[in-house]
This record gives C-alpha cells, sequence and structure tokens, in this order.
C-alpha cells in the first residue's frame, strides 16, 4: 500500500469560527494507481490533496506514505520527504516568471541540493514536447504550454506520487484532454501514482477509480 488515510479531519479557524474541510476520511491507494478526485467547488478535494502532499498537516487522523506516518515528521523532514517523493500540479502553474523553460524544470533539484542531472532534464522537457521551448519564459508559452512545463517540474524528482489540483482547470476544453492524455501515458509508461482532482465529470472517465468527495466526506 502507497498511501493509507485515516480518519483523518482537517479544520480551519475563522474569527471564532471552526470551519470543516474534511471529516473523518479514511481510503487506500496503491503504487501506480491513477485517480480522481471528484467534486464540486468546495468540496474538500483541495484539502486532501494538500494534506496527501504533506503541504497541510491534518487536525486529527493519519496519513501514512511509504509506511511513514507523516504526523509524525516535523517541517523540515516533511519538506524532504515531499521533495524526495512527491510532485505537486497547481491549477495556476505557480511557475517562476524570471526562469526559463529548463530553469524552472530544474527548480525542485536544485532545492534539494547537489548536482543537477541535465540530461535528465532534458528527458523530462522532451517527454511533455518542449523541448524546442526550453529557453522560453513562462509569458511566452500558451496555458497549454505552461501546464506541460508545471508537469515536467513535478516529473523531475521521480517522484512517487504526482497530485494534480484541477489541472485543466484554466484550460480550454481541447487542450485540457490532452494534458490528462498525457498524464495518463506518463502513468502507463513510469508507473507514477496520479491523483487529480476535478469537478469535470468528462475528465473522471480517464481514471482507473473515481472517489466522490462532497462537503469535506467522501461520497
Amino acid at each position: 500500500m502507497l498511501i493509507s488515510v485515516l480518519n483523518v479531519t482537517k479544520t480551519y479557524m475563522m474569527d471564532k469560527v471552526i470551519i470543516p474541510a474534511l471529516t473523518d476520511v479514511s481510503l487506500e491507494i496503491d503504487s501506480g494507481d491513477f485517480i480522481c478526485l471528484m467534486g464540486p467547488s468546495g468540496a474538500g478535494k483541495s484539502t486532501l490533496l494538500h494534506v496527501l502532499g504533506c503541504i497541510e498537516t491534518p487536525t486529527s487522523g493519519d496519513v501514512c506514505i511509504r509506511g511513514e506516518n507523516t504526523r509524525a515528521m516535523n517541517d523540515a523532514s516533511l519538506s524532504r520527504f515531499r521533495n524526495r517523493h512527491i510532485g505537486f500540479i497547481f491549477q495556476n502553474f505557480n511557475l517562476v516568471s524570471v526562469l526559463n523553460v529548463r530553469e524552472n524544470v530544474e527548480y525542485p533539484l536544485a532545492i534539494r541540493g547537489g548536482k543537477i542531472d541535465r540530461s535528465r532534464v532534458e528527458s523530462v522537457i522532451e517527454s511533455v514536447g518542449l523541448v524546442d521551448y526550453m529557453n522560453h519564459r513562462p509569458d511566452e508559452l500558451s496555458g497549454g504550454q505552461r501546464q506541460r512545463v508545471a508537469i515536467a517540474r513535478a516529473l523531475v524528482t521521480n517522484p512517487d506520487i504526482i497530485l494534480a489540483d484541477e489541472p485543466t482547470a484554466n484550460l480550454d476544453s481541447k487542450t485540457g484532454e490532452k494534458i490528462i492524455d498525457l498524464l495518463v501515458h506518463l502513468n502507463r509508461d513510469c508507473g507514477t501514482t496520479f491523483i487529480f482532482s476535478t469537478h469535470n465529470e468528462a475528465l473522471s472517465h480517464y481514471a482507473h477509480r473515481t472517489i466522490g468527495i462532497l462537503d469535506g466526506r467522501l461520497a
């Protein structure tokens, strides 16, 4: 079992009001899965992805990844664990505007430290079809190309898990389908576990398994 989530609850405090984002969520995910988290805006999809990605800590419950309980880790340990095992694709791309495509893809490796494997970087950029754009900056790319850069950046560390938060939300339908096709291809050829969220029911048909979420609970 790659990921085990047991009775996870996540709440936020807004002024003096407790806002529940996740309530008693339990699920298991195997290595190589391609999973869709399906639900309307505000259902808790992004919060669950952030908890799975070690970006946020659950208020209660446990998240075990590769047999390690992430709640037992401090911030520094979580950062190292996330950098080595988890890639994240944000719906707003989160690219660094002053860096070109190659530099944006290299960024997680630079954070890790040590010598950067340039051949690995170029291979990943080629795998997402951007080998002719390596010296372009984000503002010189289309939305679909920026999302491909974000995918390459998530892939470059060779993570066990890639989490994609509404990866087609800012793209037209045709480009969005191409991006999901690319994720399916990478899942099949590389065996990487993908978990993506969407409120678009048509995209859920690409998944091995669809997990519904509504009002912070699994449906």
